[in-house]
């Protein structure tokens, strides 16, 4: 065996019984696993060679299952909390140039046409990413995946999309293949070329382009086993890519069998999430300007809806309707849609934002950061819970409650002790990093 992890006070399992999510009132704290130290006795997780959970038990139980097996790894978890491992469920992670000018603009009060006038937005990005190298896009992407890691991040979704052209759509899309095969967390690829219209297009002139010549080349790559690409995306909004060419594209990717998952009713209630429901999109994110009718087709047609308060924070716009999602019957995934104007490495603050800025209770953000954001990306098998025969991916708590990674705003580094991904250590805190006063 790989690994074993003895004595937690606290397992936070999630789902127990292969739940592929939890919505409406599942998705509320009557439903959440939970094993917890009992007479003096904790919960060991067993770990197998090739990474996947062999058992959750109290220890006794699992040493008389153990016997004479040799383990390579044990890790003595007393007094603390194990979770599963976090998964964010939307991100725009590589690109080239920070923003941080421009936050300083807005933060004085310019607008974002002010700062689209000065060169800014998301242009800026677009050209720095084309001049930068295939290999620079990976450093950078690299050690953000790595501090995604540290916070806890065991599943990420990468969106391509900071290249409006097809070279360096391609090129994107390699740099997030080269960090699966690098990097030990699992990354789920998007195809994000309609992320925005390019200079010089109309929005149906690059609706055209994309489903004409990227789309093609992804697949070919994607089909020579040179990329893997789960899903498709389109900035689905007025002024950018309107209704019908949002619906082209994503017709045009459902085609080549990529998932839908896509930016809807951001900024205007255009009816994004009702065609996306129309075309049984897996996913939609945002969703600030929703209206009642798309929460009821969203529901009806099992879509995710991935949501962002980072970015709420960072534009200043109104809160989705996160409580009549709920009760409506919609499953909630949680994202940090890290990108150069919302900046956030860490799920840990994702479900704070989600708990104190949307009205989120701790176990309805757990959920939202864990089992429904896998499903949304389609890795619900393997990720989001802690059950026999998934992937031993955990964080390693040190309180006595698991909400502390919740609660402690900020303290993400400080409240994590280990983070393990298929049974492998690849970040523990050590007594260098503990503040000495």
């Amino acid at each position: 065996m790989k690994l074993l992890v003895t004595n937690a006070k606290q397992v936070v399992r999630v789902t127990a019984n292969g739940e592929k999510m939890l919505r409406g009132l599942e998705q509320t704290q009557s439903s959440l696993a939970i094993l917890t130290e009992r007479n003096g006795e904790g919960i060991s997780i067993l770990i197998d060679e090739d990474g996947k959970i062999a058992a959750i038990d109290y220890d006794s139980k699992i040493q008389n299952l153990i016997g004479n097996i040799k383990i390579k790894n044990v890790i003595d978890a007393t007094g603390m909390c194990i979770i599963p491992g976090l998964v964010d469920g939307h991100t725009h992670p590589v690109w080239a140039g920070d923003r941080v000018h421009e936050f300083v603009m807005k933060m004085s009060g310019a607008t974002y046409m002010e700062v689209h006038a000065a060169g800014g937005g998301i242009h800026f990005t677009v050209d720095k990413t084309r001049d930068a190298s295939e290999e620079e896009l990976f450093l950078l992407l690299s050690e953000r995946l790595r501090k995604m890691m540290r916070n806890g991040t065991v599943l990420v979704e990468a969106k391509s999309g900071y290249g409006l052209d097809l070279e360096t759509e391609i090129k994107m899309l390699k740099v997030i293949e080269k960090a699966k095969n690098c990097l030990p967390l699992s990354i789920s690829s998007t195809f994000c070329g309609a992320h925005a219209v390019p200079k010089g297009k109309t929005a149906s002139e690059a609706t055209k382009d994309i489903i004409e010549n990227q789309l093609p080349e992804v697949i070919r790559l994607r089909n020579s086993k040179a990329i893997s690409v789960d899903s498709i995306d389109v900035f689905c909004e007025k002024g950018v890519f309107e209704i019908e060419e949002s619906r082209a594209i994503l017709n045009a990717g459902r085609k080549t069998g990529l998932r839908l998952n896509f930016h809807a009713d951001e900024l205007a209630p255009i009816g994004g999430a009702e065609m996306g429901a129309s075309l049984g999109a897996e996913a939609m994110s945002h969703l600030e300007e929703i209206s009642p009718a798309g929460i009821e087709l969203m529901q009806k047609a099992n879509s995710f809806a991935v949501l962002l308060p980072t970015t709420v924070i960072a534009l200043r716009l109104k809160s989705p309707p996160v409580r009549s999602m709920i009760n409506a019957g919609v499953a909630i995934a949680l994202g940090t849609d890290f990108n150069p104007n919302a900046h956030c490495l860490s799920m840990p603050m994702v479900m704070y934002l989600a708990c104190s800025v949307f009205g989120m209770s701790p176990t309805e953000a757990l959920i939202g950061a864990t089992i429904n954001s896998a499903a949304a990306l389609g890795y619900e098998r393997t990720h989001g819970s802690l059950e026999i025969g998934k992937n031993g991916d955990f964080v390693i708590i040190d309180a006595t409650r698991w909400e502390n990674i919740i609660y402690q705003l900020g303290g993400e580094r400080d409240v994590i002790k280990s983070v393990i991904i298929k049974g492998d250590v690849i970040y523990t805190k050590t007594e260098a990093e503990e503040v000495q006063l």
